[in-house]
C-alpha cells in the first residue's frame, strides 16, 4: 500500500493535468480578486443597511428599520421612478440605434475602418469629461443647440434644459444614450459578422425579402449576443453615477436623482451611512432581475445547437 503523501500528491498531479483542474487554476487568481474587492464591500454594504451607522460611528443593530424608513420616503420613491424610467429609456434607444449603427456598418462602405474608429470615440472618453462638454452644451445661457434653434426661428429663447425637470430626465438620457451607443453598436457587429453570409444569400435564393432575412436569419442568431449586450447596458445604466452627478446633482428638485446618487447623497455628504447602504442594497433585486434576463436569453443557443 502507497503512503498517503504519495497519493495525495498523485491525486493533486492528475488535477492539475486535467482540463478542469488547469482552468480552475487560471480562474484563481480573479476569484481572489473579487472577493477582496467585490465580496467584502458587498457584505459590508448590506450590513451597514440593518444599522443606524454614521460617518465617524459605526453604529448599532437595528433591523429594518432604514428599510421601513424608506417605505414612507417619497424621496426615494421618485429616485426608484426616475431609476427604472431612465434606464428603459435610454437602454431601448441605444439599442435600436446601435443595432441600426452595426448593420450599417457591416455593409461593404469606404473608409468603414475609419468610421468604426471614429464611434468607439464616446465609449473611450472618461465619463466626467463627457458629462462636462454636455454640462456646456445644456447650459441655460450659452447653450449650442438653443442658440441653433434661436437663430432658424425656431424658439424665441433659450431652453432651460437642466432647471425643468422633464427637460433635465431628457437631457440626461440623451447624455447616456450618446455614451452608450458605440458599446451597443460595436459589440453587435462583432456578434453580426460571426453569421455566415452564406446564410442569408441561401434566403434570397428562395425569395425572402431582406426584413425577413433580417427577422428570419439574422435577429434569431444574433439573440444570444443581444442578450449579454443589453444585460451589460442595463446594468451599467442603472448603477450610473458620473454623468447625473456631474449634470444635475439629482436636480432640479431631485428630478434626476437615481438610486445610485441619491445612495451617495445620504451616505456621503449627509453622513448616513446606514440609510444610504439600504438604497444601495434595494437596487440588488433589479440587477439580479438583468442578470435573470441575461441568462434566459442564452438559452437560445441551444435552439441554434438543435437541441429541444
Amino acid at each position: 500500500m502507497p503512503p498517503v503523501p504519495e497519493r495525495n500528491a498523485s491525486v493533486f498531479r492528475r488535477f492539475v493535468e486535467s482540463r478542469n483542474g488547469l482552468g480552475f487554476l487560471f480562474m484563481l487568481p480573479a476569484a481572489v480578486f473579487l472577493l477582496c474587492f467585490l465580496t467584502y464591500p458587498l457584505g459590508l454594504g448590506v450590513w451597514l443597511g440593518f444599522t443606524d451607522a454614521r460617518i465617524g460611528r459605526s453604529g448599532e443593530w437595528i433591523g429594518l428599520e432604514n428599510y421601513i424608513w424608506l417605505m414612507d420616503d417619497p424621496v426615494f420613491w421618485l429616485s426608484v421612478f426616475n431609476t427604472l424610467f431612465y434606464t428603459t429609456i435610454a437602454s431601448v434607444l441605444k439599442f435600436g440605434l446601435g443595432l441600426w449603427l452595426a448593420l450599417l456598418l457591416n455593409r461593404h462602405l469606404p473608409f468603414k475602418n475609419l468610421f468604426r474608429a471614429i464611434i468607439l470615440l464616446p465609449w473611450v472618453v472618461p465619463t466626467v469629461l463627457s458629462a462636462l462638454a454636455f454640462w456646456w452644451i445644456f447650459d441655460s445661457q450659452f447653450s449650442i443647440i438653443s442658440w441653433v434653434l434661436m437663430k432658424w426661428g425656431i424658439i424665441s429663447q433659450p431652453i432651460n434644459f437642466l432647471g425643468d425637470p422633464w427637460n433635465a430626465r431628457w437631457s440626461v438620457i440623451a447624455a447616456n444614450v450618446w455614451r452608450g451607443i458605440p458599446f451597443v453598436a460595436i459589440s453587435l457587429l462583432a456578434g453580426l459578422q460571426t453569421i455566415p453570409q452564406s446564410l442569408n444569400e441561401a434566403a434570397a435564393i428562395d425569395g425572402a425579402t431582406p426584413w425577413q432575412r433580417f427577422t428570419k436569419v439574422t435577429l434569431p442568431l444574433l439573440t444570444p449576443i443581444i442578450a449579454v449586450v443589453m444585460t451589460f447596458s442595463v446594468l451599467f445604466t442603472f448603477t450610473d453615477f458620473q454623468l447625473i452627478y456631474v449634470l444635475t446633482r439629482g436636480g432640479p428638485v431631485n428630478a434626476t436623482h437615481l438610486m445610485a446618487t441619491l445612495s451617495f447623497q445620504r451616505a456621503i455628504p449627509g453622513g448616513q451611512l446606514g440609510e444610504g447602504a439600504a438604497i444601495a442594497v434595494a437596487m440588488i433585486p433589479f440587477l439580479l432581475a438583468a442578470i435573470l434576463f441575461s441568462f434566459f436569453g442564452l438559452q437560445r443557443r441551444k435552439w441554434q445547437q438543435g437541441a429541444d
